[in-house]
């Protein structure tokens, strides 16, 4: 592994670091990019972070609304198959790591942290031999950004183990102390309160990722009344980009469809049990905050997602249900009955307590405040 850039001379005082994070595209790349910042502003709070990401990515939202800047640079998609952009790729990764340099130089870099996606690739690059890299790889299975930027990467922090990348250290995701610290019983009320939930009615959770999932959608929402007639509130997020038109059904708990869920906390505190999707990021958090699920992963990839549920699944936290058996008639017979026995939601949720790591922010946090000569 390739040394530091910047070094401190013995006795010298410790100035303050600039983490530079790189983790644009989508909720699973940003929020543990996100959390790794907090927990290096809460260990070095004179630290500067900064975020880098793409004019397109959910991170035009996410990174400014969490106070931190955010510097815009060309992604880099690598093409699947063999086509025209393949060939124009060497130039446009040229460009992408020549203004992703220009940035690091600006804000004065002391260790770049890459989180996989289309911005950490000219991050690794444009880092390399200049600035220290530290690469975290949610998945299992790493993308090639990550095996790119692993293999001259200071530090590498994983998951899960058994992630093929050299010399990694297992951490676990990093999560956002809102989420690691969520208290859900004395949270319930205003929780519920705050979506507009009936306060006492079992409650499902239903979500498919930040852009939402339509056979979710489908599924759930052609369930509607048979959730109602069980006596069962629904708070279902469909996607910024979807409808969800429910029919209401008087005198019954509320379905209450919203586009995207701001307050992740009061969602999962307003829940009984949680049926969505399960990405690496998505488990860790229903995992920390003991919440029942119903994983429902995403039947394209290499099915990655169906791996990041196994542990909970094995654990008693978890079913999963393959994304073509998920229909209204799955829901009526397998969803209904488990958010209605609250014997079995207590078990399923103290099944929970123990998988992840919930400490993984400020751990991984020092290891990047240790490369950066902090």
């Amino acid at each position: 592994m390739s040394d530091p850039v910047k070094r401190a001379e013995p006795g010298a005082a410790r100035t303050a670091p600039t983490v530079v994070v790189a983790g644009g595209g989508t909720a699973g790349h940003i929020e543990p990019a996100l959390a790794l910042a907090d927990a290096v502003k809460r260990l070095r709070p004179d630290a500067s972070v900064v975020a880098l990401g793409t004019e397109r990515g959910l991170e035009n939202r996410l990174v400014p609304a969490r106070g931190y800047p955010l510097e815009l640079v060309p992604p880099v998609p690598l093409p699947r198959k063999p086509t025209a952009d393949l060939l124009r790729l060497p130039r446009r990764v040229w460009e992408s790591v020549r203004r992703t340099r220009a940035v690091l130089d600006r804000v004065g870099a002391d260790v770049v942290v890459g989180f996989g996606g289309y911005v950490s690739l000219p991050a690794y690059l444009a880092a390399r031999g200049r600035v220290p890299i530290v690469v975290h790889e949610a998945n299992k299975h790493p993308g090639l950004a990550n095996k790119v930027g692993a293999r001259f990467a200071n530090r590498v922090a994983v998951a899960v183990p058994g992630t093929p990348l050299p010399g990694a250290d297992v951490v676990g995701i990093p999560l956002r102390r809102s989420i690691t610290a969520l208290d859900r019983p004395a949270l319930r009320a205003e929780a519920r309160e705050h979506f507009g939930l009936d306060p006492d009615a079992p409650t499902l959770l239903v979500f498919g990722g930040s852009q939402g999932a339509r056979s979710l959608n489908v599924a759930v929402s052609g369930a509607a009344r048979e959730l109602a007639e069980a006596g069962i509130g629904v708070l279902h997020a469909h996607g910024p980009k979807n409808t969800l038109a429910v029919q209401e059904f008087a005198g019954r708990p509320a379905y209450v469809p919203v586009p995207y869920l701001e307050r992740m906390d009061l969602a999962y505190a307003a829940a009984d049990v949680v049926l969505c999707r399960s990405g690496a990021m998505t488990v860790a958090e229903v995992s920390a905050v003991g919440l029942p699920a119903v994983f429902v992963p995403l039947p394209h990839g290499n099915g990655e997602q169906a791996l990041n549920a196994r542990p909970a699944v094995d654990a008693g936290a978890a079913l999963l249900v393959d994304d073509t058996d998920l229909t209204p008639a799955k829901v009526a017979e397998l969803v209904i009955p488990l958010v209605t026995d609250a014997e079995r939601i207590g078990k399923m949720s103290a099944a929970a307590v123990g998988l992840g790591h919930r400490e993984a922010d400020e751990v991984l946090a020092r290891m990047v405040l240790a490369a950066a000569g902090g």
